[in-house]
């Protein structure tokens, strides 16, 4: 359908016939045909009925012309069908470590050995890509905890700030607590802005190692977590066992050994999450999987009708019937007579 955003521009259509009315135009086509030079020169030219039909045309153009100034002021929109937008009603974060160990390489991607960064990414990318409907905010933390991506219902951008992040860029140690702190923040600023009580908040925080820097412990950070109706999920990634090849032969580690899983459990027992533990990209996909089926909070379907200009259509129609009324006007003067007279007078002074 079509709507307009200043209807009230109508009122604008009777201001030509207002001014004719009250400012009548002066009759002096009699006193230009006696001015007019040389006037045998012009016997082919337009006579007075002639030229009243053509302002008469020429009132007529400008009329339609006006109307359709006066159209395009209304702002004319095309509103297309109703588009349904799946909302949730979910706050979703997630904390994705990047300190120095998650360059562990002791993950594999499609035969290929790869560091646990990058297994985060690979299956991450995935996740996000499934939580149609939640508004997704991103937090990378090391030594310090930054928001890399406010809340937003644009996943494309959530996972391309996701994948350009590097191991390090955050700092070499581990700062848990700050990083559900900052989460809460953001919570909090999300409650003053929508105001709405079935929202639901989520973190997904991703770690590999101890809380080992940061202002908040993680435990208190869950506390605090858990006052504010913050639900947080953990995951401890790492393998359990590495062989690592020297000159002395194979030697078989335990690169996980700095996972504090005891603290990864109690900050999600706190909060009603829970906890997971991923020592392979396999598993990490199954828990990702197990985190997709969490049932969202119910709400009121939203929609939006989506608004096209219209407006150049009747501006391009004023713009077309300015070019001929221009030409018209031309040609009523009788400036190409002129110009034909003139062009005749030098021929004949140049053959005399």
């Amino acid at each position: 359908m079509i709507q307009f955003v200043w209807p009230w521009a109508a009122a604008l259509l009777p201001l030509p016939l207002l001014i004719r009315y009250f400012l009548p135009a002066k009759n002096n086509l009699q006193d230009a045909a006696l001015r007019v030079p040389f006037l045998n020169d012009f016997s082919q030219g337009a006579t007075t009925e002639s030229i009243q039909k053509n302002n008469i045309s020429l009132m007529l153009l400008v009329l339609l012309g006006w109307c359709l100034f006066v159209l395009a002021l209304m702002r004319p929109q095309w509103l297309g069908e109703p588009v349904e937008l799946p909302v949730s009603g979910r706050d979703l974060m997630l904390a994705v470590d990047l300190s120095g160990s998650m360059q562990v390489e002791d993950f594999k991607i499609k035969g290929q050995t790869v560091n646990r960064l990058q297994a985060t990414k690979y299956v991450a990318k995935q996740f996000i890509n499934a939580r149609e409907g939640d508004r997704i905010g991103l937090i990378l933390f090391g030594k310090r905890a930054y928001l890399q991506t406010p809340l937003t219902f644009d996943r494309k951008t959530v996972t391309t700030l996701l994948l350009e992040a590097e191991i390090g860029l955050a700092g070499k140690e581990t700062a848990i607590g700050d990083a559900i702190g900052l989460a809460i923040k953001r919570l909090l600023e999300s409650k003053k802005k929508y105001k709405d009580k079935k929202q639901s908040y989520v973190l997904v925080l991703l770690t590999d190692g101890a809380n080992t820097a940061g202002e908040i412990s993680p435990l208190k950070a869950a506390e605090l977590a858990a006052m504010n109706g913050l639900k947080i999920y953990t995951i401890g990634i790492g393998a359990d066992e590495l062989i690592r090849y020297s000159f002395f032969g194979a030697q078989k580690i335990n690169p996980s050994a700095d996972l504090d899983e005891k603290t990864l459990t109690a900050i999600a027992k706190k909060t009603g999450g829970r906890y997971f533990r991923a020592r392979d990209t396999k598993q990490l996909k199954k828990i990702y999987n197990l985190l997709n089926k969490l049932e969202p909070v119910e709400k009121e379907s939203k929609s939006f009708r989506p608004v096209s200009a219209l407006y150049y259509w009747p501006l391009s129609g004023v713009f077309i019937i300015s070019i001929i009324i221009i030409l018209m006007k031309l040609l009523s003067n009788g400036l190409f007579s002129i110009f034909k007279f003139g062009t005749r007078s030098i021929s004949s002074r140049k053959y005399s």
